[in-house]
């Protein structure tokens, strides 16, 4: 990965939490020459639902409504390096298209200036419901690539992994008997770090293998673009080369907390999508197609919480936006684990 300035006062430092903030933090710390372990009971490779970061759709997509904006695009930098040096670790890059039809214009769109070949969608050519869209060149992450990656990296640098559930943080504090600990739980910081303000939001997604039903110049043009609709829904389509197949979903549900697919989502989220793509999986038979994907977002009222308490440094809360914050929350975290400045986020 990119060089990063050592760190002027190198220490162990335990993070509770394997998922893709925990992973990016422990990545950036112990490349600046700290001592990291890493505590969690879910690691890459568990398909459990307790965790979010296998079964996000990862489209490193610029949210305008989540502010930040600096995280991001911090993020996105990085992301970038990864794609021009790394080219195994999971990142591909991709045209991304946007609806919404809860604004009348772009001015909400600060990241317009950031994207190569940002472009306008004519009103004429909107799908139905839309008020405003727009594409540019964008990347994405796969997860099954990439967290194998990541991983393997973090294993290079001696980065330990302790599998355990712990009950608290003082446990991880006396179980590793680190200098500084890093909360980076997600769901988990509503019991470790006692935030009432966290809460889960149910996604219900549709894995669909495309290889054999499209042709090869159809399946190479929709591997190369993703769309999702915002606004009164959550719509889109997000492809994976490597698996073959797409991500459709999806749904965003809070304080449901069932882990079985709702079959009565399936056609919804279907025509959503198609309407969405004009057509372009109304092939997928959902009678003998598709894979079900339950996963529950990590978020919190108040949202992103990235804060150093004497010797805990809380990462979390970032919801469905993991991937997309992950490295602009890790160089934070890094910057607050040597003292530089004072408390921003």
């Amino acid at each position: 990965m990119s060089p990063s300035q050592p760190s002027p006062h190198p220490q162990h430092i335990a993070i509770a939490g394997a998922g893709v903030i925990g992973l990016t933090c422990a990545y950036l710390l112990s490349e600046a020459g700290h001592r990291v372990t890493i505590v969690a009971r879910n690691f890459p490779g568990d398909k459990s639902t307790e965790w979010a970061s296998p079964w996000a759709g990862a489209l490193l997509a610029p949210h305008p409504d989540s502010g930040f904006s600096e995280l991001q695009l911090s993020s996105l930098k990085f992301y970038q390096h990864l794609l021009e040096t790394y080219p195994e670790s999971g990142v591909k890059s991709l045209r991304i298209t946007e609806y919404y039809d809860d604004r009348p214009n772009d001015k909400s769109i600060w990241y317009k200036p950031h994207m190569q070949n940002f472009t306008l969608i004519p009103p004429a050519s909107l799908p139905r419901g839309a008020t405003l869209g727009f594409s540019y060149d964008g990347l994405i992450v796969n997860p099954t690539d990439f967290l194998p990656w990541l991983t393997s990296g973090l294993k290079n640098q001696n980065v330990q992994f302790i599998n355990h559930t712990l009950p608290s943080l003082a446990a991880l504090r006396t179980l590793t008997r680190a200098d500084l600990l890093i909360n980076a739980t997600g769901l988990g910081a509503k019991m470790l770090a006692h935030d009432n303000s966290v809460y889960a939001v149910r996604g219900q997604t549709i894995f669909v293998k495309c290889d054999k039903q499209i042709g090869p110049r159809e399946s190479e043009s929709l591997f190369n673009q993703a769309t999702l609709h915002q606004g009164s829904h959550y719509t889109y389509a997000i492809p994976r080369p490597s698996s073959a197949g797409f991500i459709l979903g999806g749904v965003s549900q809070p304080a449901q907390f069932s882990s079985q697919p709702d079959v009565a989502l399936r056609p919804q989220i279907m025509d959503r999508v198609n309407t969405l793509t004009k057509g372009a999986f109304d092939w997928v038979d959902l009678e003998t197609q598709g894979e079900d994907i339950v996963g529950f977002r990590p978020a919190r009222k108040g949202g992103l919480r990235v804060q150093r308490e004497r010797d805990v440094v809380h990462a979390y809360g970032v919801g469905g936006l993991g991937y997309l914050f992950a490295f602009g929350i890790a160089e934070e975290v890094r910057r607050l684990v040597d003292g530089v400045g004072g408390p921003r986020l």
